[in-house]
């Protein structure tokens, strides 16, 4: 554990140098979720029913801008082949990274979605709902999305390729997740989809480390 937490505290302290990259994200995914109510106009039941699936979108879409930079300065450094060569497991600490990509892409997300579900004149118990949900989503997106930015690390224009690859592994978390508000303020109660979203999470957290590593060792070699 005292590996994961020095790769966490690692990555967490060179993104705050980066500070500009983070911006980038958050502009990126305030930017997109305000424009559908500019466009659409000003119906409240109509703005009701696309929330979910416009604020999941822009946070998928928000949280793929920093996935090509989750081993890239590492490997043009040489870090991952000290990884490599560590006594500790190596999911492992491709897990700490997970986390810490999690940290700087997907938790100011979360925390922004609530404000931003207002405008889309989404209240009580379906905006919860919808932080929740994206509390337990936007792991997932970090986890699955680790392995597209293994498997195209080092490859010339992986920025398409890493996308191709993510996006279908994402349907399911993008589903159940939009899902859950729809069922909420349909009245039929989120429950289910929020438990299904929940195993998603656990499943993903599980394999998606190993997966990773399989990815970075074919890279490396």
């Amino acid at each position: 554990m005292k590996a994961l937490v020095t790769i966490v505290r690692r990555d967490l302290l060179l993104a705050m140098r980066r500070k500009a990259e983070i911006l980038t994200a958050l502009f990126f995914f305030v930017i997109v979720t305000s424009l559908f109510p500019l466009g659409i106009g000003a119906e409240p039941a109509l703005l009701r029913k696309i929330a979910p699936g416009v604020l999941w979108v822009g946070a998928l879409l928000a949280t793929m801008l920093g996935l090509q930079r989750m081993y890239a300065a590492d490997h043009a450094d040489g870090t991952l082949e000290q990884m490599l060569l560590s006594p500790s497991a190596l999911p492992l600490l491709v897990l700490g990274k997970n986390i810490a990509h999690w940290i700087v892409c997907g938790l100011p997300l979360v925390v922004l979605a609530p404000i931003l579900g207002v405008q889309y004149d989404l209240r009580g118990e379906p905006l919860c709902v919808l932080t929740i949900g994206l509390l337990i989503g936007t792991p997932i997106l970090s986890v699955i999305g680790s392995i597209g930015a293994a498997l195209t690390l080092g490859v010339r224009g992986g920025g398409p390729l890493l996308s191709l690859l993510v996006l279908p592994l994402y349907i399911p978390a993008l589903i159940f997740g939009a899902g859950a508000v729809h069922a909420q303020i349909g009245g039929t109660g989120a429950e289910g989809h929020l438990s299904l979203l929940g195993a998603l999470f656990a499943t993903s957290l599980f394999f998606a480390p190993w997966a990773s590593t399989a990815a970075l060792r074919i890279a490396l070699e």
